[in-house]
């Protein structure tokens, strides 16, 4: 069977690409994401940054972030840049309400991603009073499953309370996201029954790329035919409409674009998503390999960077090789997600090629 998008879809992806090449060349910051950490209270199969209990990287001193914050504030609306501390688990952070409260008082919005195991009650009511705007949690399937792939056994019970606490906050927004794999991909309708009792209104489901410990584990990887079946289970749970599920933004999926997520696939990368990482290497989103930094915090002024290096990210003509060489449907995709790329510039997974 084709995986062609319809004419119909066509249309939408043509009209989304002329978008998106206006949007490339404003280049407005609207997302800045702060690896805080790489410590981290769980070792994750998965994780692409080694993140452990102790990191030979220390912590980035709040200060050295906020002086970054200050000197991008003359040049862009701080209520549209949305700032989303990131690591390593950032709740192991002691200072991390001290820096909300300083974005808060700059009028950022800001938030985390967190695996749960430190959400208690008084700590999201610390975080709530410093300005936390937003969260996300990762639960990873049932418990066998989840505690497996993050590797501690108190995981899934500590998420899910996680969830419990943020479903009684109506002043926040938060989701959950789903690492899909070998070990969960069969129990999703059940898992997605559980979040809907949980209280979940929105879900996003990754699969997880071959780079950092998850190239060392098969299991993790999913076969091109659950791949397909998959983006299947997404697009009937999307219209049963009990939860809002997005399948995350990874990679260009043919048929099965706009039917899985709220928009057309697009890679945000250096056109509207930066990073400072914890050695203060400034990037796209954090999971892109560290080959594409585009420079550091601590020699460059970030909006100079931001406005004038990263044409890599802007200009995806060097992504027309190997596999996409003669793809026709370079046009939408342009190689894929930047993270999906490895230190030589060649593709690790093509989402349109894994579909059936």
């Amino acid at each position: 069977m084709s995986n062609k998008p319809s004419i119909r879809q066509r249309l939408g992806l043509e009209l989304f690409r002329l978008e998106q090449q206006q949007r490339r060349e404003r280049h407005e910051l609207h997302t800045l994401f702060w690896e805080c950490t790489l410590r981290c209270n769980v070792n994750c199969q998965h994780c692409g940054s080694d993140c452990r209990s102790t990191a030979a990287q220390a912590d980035m001193p709040r200060e050295d972030f906020l002086r970054v914050i200050d000197s991008i504030t003359p040049y862009v609306d701080p209520h549209k840049v949305f700032v989303i501390f990131t690591g390593g688990e950032p709740l192991i952070r002691q200072d991390l309400e001290t820096c909300g409260r300083e974005l808060y008082q700059r009028e950022y919005p800001w938030g985390i991603v967190t695996n749960g195991l430190a959400l208690t009650p008084q700590r999201l009511e610390s975080l709530l009073c410093a300005g936390l705007h937003c969260a996300t949690v990762s639960l990873d399937g049932p418990e066998a499953a989840h505690n497996w792939l993050r590797r501690h056994p108190q995981s899934f019970r500590q998420a899910s309370e996680a969830i419990r606490l943020l479903s009684q906050s109506p002043e926040i927004r938060w989701d959950v996201v789903t690492c899909v794999n070998q070990h969960n991909f069969d129990r999703l309708p059940a898992f997605r029954e559980y979040l809907i009792g949980l209280g979940v209104t929105h879900w996003r489901i990754f699969t997880i790329f071959p780079a950092g410990r998850a190239s060392a584990v098969p299991d993790l990887q999913l076969s091109d035919e659950q791949f397909t079946h998959l983006l299947d289970f997404i697009a009937s749970t999307r219209q049963e409409g009990r939860i809002h599920l997005n399948f995350a933004c990874e990679g260009f999926l043919g048929k099965y674009e706009n039917r899985v997520r709220d928009y057309f696939y697009h890679c945000n990368a250096g056109i509207s998503v930066a990073s400072v990482r914890i050695d203060g290497s400034i990037s796209g989103c954090p999971s892109i390999r560290a080959n594409y930094d585009q420079g550091n915090i601590y020699q460059d002024d970030f909006m100079e960077v931001w406005n004038h290096r990263f044409e890599v990210f802007r200009d995806r003509s060097w992504a027309r090789r190997g596999v996409c060489t003669d793809c026709t449907m370079f046009r939408y995709c342009e190689g894929n997600g930047m993270h999906l790329h490895d230190d030589c510039g060649q593709l690790m997974t093509c989402h349109y090629h894994k579909i059936g």
